[in-house]
């Protein structure tokens, strides 16, 4: 990655500013200094002014601020105005991440609980989390969390999942879901409940009555807890008077989990429609796609404090989304030759510029 290439492809974004007059800031400079603020910690816009104005002379070096540092309402301005769309594209084609074929994908939906303004609901934006890159390969936003079930195709047309595994919660449990990933290529594994009444009830009774289904089994301990899991796949799925209705459709799946804590134990089932066949695949995909809460989600609202962001009119809250997430790939993935956690990083970048170079660019 280098800075001449990313510098390139935000020019690629259409200006939302006039264009006619003096713009005496270039887009390319807003954007990185507005990337650059998020790794240091900063979090609006008028820190995105003061850490312009304190690495004036480090961001000149390869910045070209022609009238130097835009003010806090100039970063405001812009976010707001600009397609998230194609702020997302222009930074994943800088980063030419380059993903597994058998990749999981896990697709869920997160509400921005600070973007509710006067004039618009939250945003609840849909991501495509590539786990094994740690990076979202695609975002759509929805005015709810409805909206979530026909978000999803649109999301699919967007990426490439040609050949990964595709994991979603019991939402995108539809029909219409299913047939978009058998055509782009992928596999499924979905979470089954009560939207799908009869073939959940269906599933569910036969893994009660049924002994002897191919189950592979897991076991953890920590935190005061020992939990095991065990993962049942059933292809042998004739019976399933629904089948011929959900395209790919191989199996189905239920996940027992077993939790013991304080001397106390319960158990929960879970359960699945896939269009896999291979048990192994089965159970790490329902593993996995629980990456896009723990390393996504939860990264978003604790380290960048994305609900509580005052970043509400128009487009800023999903560009801010945006600039967040390709923050949180460039942290993640910034080697410091020991063992630095994500906050650590972000104070060591703001302390020292080379490491925030080293951190922007992967050097």
């Amino acid at each position: 990655m280098n800075i001449q290439r990313l510098k390139a492809e935000i020019r690629g974004i259409e200006d939302p500013r006039r264009q006619w007059g003096n713009l005496r800031h270039k887009l390319e400079d807003i954007v990185i200094i507005g990337l650059c603020t998020l790794l240091c910690g900063g979090e609006d816009f008028d820190d995105m002014e003061e850490f312009g104005k304190e690495r004036k002379e480090w961001l000149s070096e390869f910045l070209e601020l022609p009238n130097g540092i835009p003010n806090g309402d100039t970063f405001r301005r812009v976010y707001e105005r600009l397609e998230s769309s194609e702020l997302s594209k222009c930074l994943s084609n800088w980063l030419e991440v380059e993903r597994e074929k058998r990749a999981i994908i896990a697709i869920d939906g997160k509400t921005i609980c600070g973007s509710k303004s006067s004039a618009h609901k939250a945003f609840h934006v849909v991501s495509a989390w590539a786990v094994e890159n740690q990076i979202t390969l695609g975002e759509l936003a929805v005015d709810e969390k409805s909206n979530e079930i026909t978000a999803v195709p649109k999301l699919l047309d967007l990426i490439n999942v040609e050949g990964a595994i595709v994991t979603a919660d019991a939402m995108s449990c539809q029909k219409k879901i299913a047939l978009k990933i058998i055509e782009k290529q992928a596999d499924y594994v979905i979470g089954l409940k009560g939207n799908q009444g009869d073939l959940r009830d269906d599933v569910e009774f036969y893994f009660t009555e049924r002994a002897n289904i191919p189950k592979t089994v897991t076991s953890n301990k920590g935190h005061g807890r020992i939990e095991q899991r065990e993962y049942f796949l059933e292809t042998e799925i004739d019976w399933l008077w629904q089948k011929p209705d959900w395209a790919g459709l191989s199996g189905i799946g239920m996940v027992k989990s077993t939790v013991e804590k304080k001397g106390e134990a319960y158990e929960e089932s879970r359960y699945f429609i896939t269009s896999l066949t291979n048990l192994d695949e089965f159970a790490r995909a329902v593993r996995e796609h629980w990456s896009i809460e723990n390393h996504l989600h939860w990264c978003l609202d604790v380290i960048f404090r994305e609900d509580a962001s005052r970043a509400r009119k128009d487009n800023s809250p999903l560009n801010m989304n945006v600039i967040r997430k390709m923050a949180l790939f460039l942290l993640k993935n910034a080697d410091f030759g020991r063992k630095v956690g994500i906050r650590k990083k972000m104070l060591i970048a703001a302390l020292n510029p080379d490491r925030l170079f080293q951190v922007l660019f992967q050097k």
